[in-house]
């Protein structure tokens, strides 16, 4: 019986929701991306539970967590005094995942060497335990990986294998920031408020219209886990009043626009990333853009986004844009013709009444 959940209503998660479905009518590999603490397993166990393999176990991993040197322990196993402390032999997750699932979490922090290894493994599912000389068994798997970074950079930067992604990406879900799906804060918030309520045995917190407002519009930069403990942050301190601006964690009480700009700061986001490829880098918009949202590594709106803050320094020129993302006259055409078939074109006049900037401060152009 399925237990794991899907919050949310906007067109996003509805779209997730489509991606699981297709998923889980086949054993293909999947991987999932998106940032930090957007839910990147849940969509992973979602898919599990509604496949045929819902029945095996689920396997879980994150390979950021564990030095290099033990991971291929893990995921391999070992056996009995192949290092030191390997007092008996064990198996790896692999074997323990044999017909339910393996999930990957954050395999793009995988070295190249481990990388290696786990491609072998899954162009034939043999296992080669740790200390070992020959195959022990082979499994069947179905393997869901997650990753938060861009994987066609890291590609193109020697830190990720080329023939490892294409293995890993035969379906791929992307799953947007909750900051691109406002829509799905309010249900998140309410949901979570009333299950730490019922997990810690308190009441349930009434929140003023200005705090639940300011909670409704916050950036959320930490995703859907930051709104996670926020609210049980907000169940175990409530002492039964009206919880009111005041009350709320320090980063909530500041105004969005200021709050989003200083977070920015702190923590640029994938679309400054992309923005300063172009602009401080001298990447072509074709290579630093284009290319990871051909191959869904990036989402439609961060396009968008990028695309806005070049207007905004052109004020809605369009072929001015061409020498700001470092692609040549004749590409106009072309590049119009890719903002409308994808649907990140947008209206001009919006950027003519808009003074010309001295200096493109990325970093708060971007929050919208």
């Amino acid at each position: 019986m399925t237990s794991t959940v899907m919050i949310g209503c906007s067109e996003s998660c509805r779209q997730i929701e489509y991606d699981i479905q297709c998923a889980a009518r086949s054993d293909a590999k999947v991987l999932i991306s998106g940032e930090s603490g957007v839910g990147k397993e849940v969509v992973a166990r979602l898919i599990h539970e509604r496949s045929q393999r819902n029945r095996g176990p689920m396997a879980a991993i994150n390979c950021a967590s564990i030095p290099d040197t033990l991971l291929a322990s893990e995921l391999f196993g070992h056996m009995k005094g192949s290092f030191t402390d390997a007092h008996r032999s064990r198996t790896g997750l692999f074997e323990q995942g044999h017909k339910g699932t393996v999930f990957l979490d954050e395999v793009g922090e995988m070295s190249l060497s481990m990388q290696a290894l786990v491609l072998r493994f899954l162009e034939n599912g043999e296992i080669l335990p740790v200390g070992s000389e020959r195959l022990v068994t082979r499994v069947d798997v179905r393997i869901i990986a997650a990753t938060n970074r861009l994987l066609m950079t890291a590609i193109k930067q020697s830190e990720f294998r080329e023939d490892l992604y294409y293995r890993l990406n035969v379906i791929h879900i992307e799953v947007p920031p909750l900051r691109s799906r406002p829509d799905d804060v309010p249900l998140l918030l309410d949901t979570f408020l009333r299950r730490y309520s019922l997990e810690h045995r308190a009441a349930l917190p009434t929140l003023s219209n200005e705090a639940r407002q300011r909670l409704l519009t916050y950036h959320w930069p930490g995703n859907v886990r930051e709104l996670k403990n926020a609210a049980e942050r907000l169940v175990v301190r409530s002492t039964g009043g009206e919880i009111g601006v005041n009350d709320l964690p320090a980063e909530l009480r500041v105004p969005r626009t200021s709050a989003a700009r200083a977070q920015v700061q702190v923590a640029p986001t994938r679309v400054d990333n992309l923005i300063e490829r172009v602009t401080e880098h001298g990447e072509s918009f074709w290579s630093a853009v284009h290319e990871p949202f051909m191959a869904r590594d990036i989402t439609r709106e961060e396009v968008r986004a990028v695309v806005r803050v070049g207007l905004t320094t052109t004020r809605g020129s369009y072929k001015s844009l061409l020498p700001v993302f470092n692609m040549p006259p004749t590409d106009y055409k072309k590049f119009l013709g890719f903002l409308r078939k994808y649907h990140v074109h947008l209206p001009i006049h919006e950027f003519r009444a808009l003074p010309t900037p001295r200096v493109v401060v990325t970093r708060e152009l971007t929050v919208q």
